[in-house]
């Protein structure tokens, strides 16, 4: 998988980055690689395994989509890997980094940072690259530490020789409540040079849009930035020169329907909940006079046609 240098990502968010959303994104400006959203790879190897795949359905976009996926059990992971090659994604990435207090007390995700958990994170590791053979990428995406910055962490991973490793610069304690960290990635990019030196470095954290994206790459030297939070302030951050700004309430709300359309044409037999697709009320009824009070009729919307409905 080629990339160009930098380049920039389209984070994993439960509920958000699913093929509906991808393709809003891929008509309005695509990132260089999009990321689903994450997948546990331990119900996908049970019986509860149809419910998930909607969550891997994948659409034909102008860039590389890579598979998150989570879970405890490797050779489940192995499974998983194995499948998402055939099933078309440019390579598979391993959530080490969501602070969910459930999937936490799990010792999932961003648990494996512990040191008490970082055999297993290993064993996983180990079985993901096993099931990807030598040409499908494998990434990991975590956090600085858990309770504190722990850079013994990144370079244990950055040992197993993976392809790409993605650092959300707060620790699983912080979560959001504090500024990214940005001045950590310096230290993660000498360890990746002593150590993994092909290994691609991504910042990720309070970023908003393409151009300060490439500032930090300009100020840090990371390899690429992956923007989450920021697409909900604009659609079009992914672009040289955004022109949602300008966006006039009339074509905000002709986006909005676009997506319901997608929403309703991609899950016809109600794979996917409805309540996931309210949260983008923020995006699109905003910025504009009475938004408020709009979004709030939105937000009590049953159905897909309430929404449009009432953004008629």
């Amino acid at each position: 998988m080629k990339l160009p240098s930098p380049f920039l990502v389209l984070a994993p968010m439960d509920d958000v980055t699913d093929v509906v959303f991808r393709q809003v994104v891929e008509a309005c400006a695509p990132p260089d690689v999009y990321f689903t959203e994450f997948v546990n790879v331990d119900g996908l190897q049970s019986v509860g395994r149809d419910k998930l795949l909607p969550r891997l359905l994948l659409e034909k976009t102008s860039k590389p989509v890579i598979a998150q996926i989570w879970g405890k059990n490797p050779e489940n992971f192995y499974k998983t890997t194995s499948e998402l090659q055939a099933m078309g994604f440019a390579g598979v990435d391993i959530n080490f980094g969501c602070p969910d207090k459930t999937v936490v007390k799990n010792n999932t995700c961003s648990a494996m940072i512990k040191p008490e958990n970082r055999e297993t994170a290993v064993e996983i590791v180990r079985a993901v690259k096993r099931g990807a053979g030598n040409s499908f990428p494998v990434s990991v995406k975590t956090r600085l530490g858990f309770s504190e910055v722990d850079f013994s962490w990144h370079e244990l991973l950055l040992q197993q020789n993976i392809d790409m490793l993605t650092v959300h610069l707060r620790t699983r304690s912080e979560m959001s409540k504090v500024p990214a960290r940005w001045d950590m990635a310096p230290e993660l990019l000498s360890i990746r040079d002593r150590v993994a030196p092909d290994t691609k470095i991504v910042g990720n954290g309070d970023v908003l849009n393409r151009e300060h994206a490439e500032k930090l790459v300009h100020e840090y030297g990371v390899d690429g930035v992956m923007i989450g939070r920021g697409i909900f302030h604009d659609p079009f951050c992914f672009s040289e020169q955004s022109p949602w700004v300008s966006y006039t309430k009339d074509e905000k709300l002709a986006l909005f329907r676009k997506h319901l359309g997608l929403y309703q044409d991609t899950w016809t037999n109600g794979e996917r909940r409805f309540e996931t697709i309210r949260k983008f009320a923020k995006i699109y009824v905003n910025g504009f006079e009475g938004a408020a009070e709009l979004r709030a009729q939105v937000m009590v919307c049953a159905t897909p046609e309430e929404v449009l409905d009432a953004i008629a």
